[in-house]
């Protein structure tokens, strides 16, 4: 039996049931907010998503609330 995540990778867990362009765009936000962003206080790339709109940097160690998918 083939894996789901292959071809719909975080998706995969919906299946069928909501259509291929909900899946895509999941997937895309979900990729862009696990990335590490770049924190507006010190400029450094080491901030990671706490939980919704909740924020915190590596580097400073400042956690703060913005945007709740990925940081603009």
């Amino acid at each position: 039996m083939t894996s789901k995540l292959k071809k719909t990778k975080s998706a995969g867990r919906f299946g069928a049931k909501y259509g291929k362009r909900v899946r895509v765009s999941t997937v895309a936000i979900e990729n862009k907010q696990r990335k590490k962003q770049k924190c507006p206080f010190c400029g450094k790339p080491g901030v990671k998503r706490l939980s919704k709109g909740i924020w915190q940097c590596a580097k400073c160690g400042k956690k703060f609330a913005s945007d709740v998918y990925y940081l603009e």
